[in-house]
């Protein structure tokens, strides 16, 4: 009788595990899910803060790797509450700050001014100031650095490391492995 359980289990981890590849390949950042935290002008905003951090030169920039979705992804499914307000308030004293010194919003200045902004929130004495800045810019380097840009052509990323030579035979793969 613990047989049949045993092999009935068995069946469906098997089945369940040969179901697993095409349920997960099948990821899209649409079939995620829209993120409804922010605006879409928040959204927007945020993009060019993470384009400020890291910024399209001869490689793709943060904002153009969605980087900024991604950290919108993360503070919404893995930080707790108090996150998200700090992401409401840090988007807001940004452009506050933005518009206080420069007397334009954020998206229209330019390199140099949205560090400087970026930077004045960083020292400001406001409690969300420093937490936002470093929490987006911690964000930003995880989501590029995780990216598949990043981890295919920086990093020279190769799933299966390590290469099987089949039609060579073992005493000459030893006498090449030691020059």
């Amino acid at each position: 009788m613990q047989r049949r359980t045993a092999l009935k289990g068995l069946a469906v981890t098997l089945g369940g595990l040969a179901g697993l590849p095409a349920w997960a390949s099948n990821w899209t950042a649409q079939s995620l899910g829209p993120i409804t935290t922010v605006s879409v002008d928040d959204e927007t905003l945020l993009g060019d803060i993470v384009e400020t951090f890291i910024p399209e030169t001869t490689t793709p920039g943060a904002k153009s790797l969605n980087v900024h979705r991604f950290a919108l992804r993360m503070i919404n499914d893995c930080y707790p509450a108090m996150a998200k307000t700090t992401l409401q308030q840090g988007l807001a004293l940004t452009e506050t700050t933005a518009q206080q010194t420069y007397s334009k919003p954020f998206a229209s200045c330019d390199a140099t001014q949205r560090k400087d902004v970026l930077a004045k929130l960083s020292a400001s004495t406001d409690p969300a100031g420093k937490p936002f800045v470093d929490m987006i810019k911690r964000l930003t380097i995880q989501g590029y650095t995780n990216s598949e840009y990043y981890m295919v052509n920086i990093q020279k990323f190769n799933m299966a490391p390590g290469y099987y030579h089949g039609c060579v035979p073992v005493a000459q793969l030893t006498v090449n492995s030691t020059r």
